[in-house]
């Protein structure tokens, strides 16, 4: 059974990602998403604006907390609301570990406190990057409210 047909409670941890970010990552993310403001690849611009190195993109944490979300509750869920706030910035090469907790568990969905925190070599949190993140989450499907119509009208 999935965590998705599972039952959950307030409480309950929502198991962590954690993810090393590195240069060739960012640059990947930068064309993907066609954001090539050069704060997240070129070391050069870094260094003249007095930063330890290349920023990671912050869209990137929202595709960590769904990616998160999404291994463990498995492919019938649909992240329906997500939110975040920045604390601090992460750079290229540093690791970040997605955390958090179901704060309701409600009649086919989930609501979800999050956080990023940038970990050390020693598996501490060194700063908290992302929070408050939130999050709902719909239970039993894959697509979202209205995709069973939008398929319906595809005939």
């Amino acid at each position: 059974m999935t965590a998705a047909g599972a039952t959950h409670e307030a409480g309950e941890a929502v198991p962590p990602l954690e993810r090393r970010i590195g240069l060739p990552d960012m640059i990947a993310y930068a064309g993907a998403t066609w954001d090539w403001y050069r704060l997240h690849y070129d070391t050069e611009f870094v260094k003249a604006s007095k930063l330890p190195g290349p920023v990671v993109d912050g869209q990137v944490f929202g595709a960590l907390l769904v990616e998160q979300i999404q291994d463990w509750l498995g492919p019938l869920c649909f992240v329906r609301e997500l939110e975040f706030s920045f604390k601090a910035l992460v750079f290229a090469e540093e690791t970040v570990r997605c955390e958090g907790t179901v704060a309701e568990a409600g009649d086919g969905f989930l609501d979800l406190d999050l956080r990023v925190v940038v970990v050390g070599g020693d598996g501490a949190a060194e700063r908290v990057a992302v929070a408050p993140a939130r999050a709902r989450v719909l239970l039993g499907t894959a697509d979202g409210p209205g995709a069973a119509a939008g398929r319906a009208g595809e005939r």
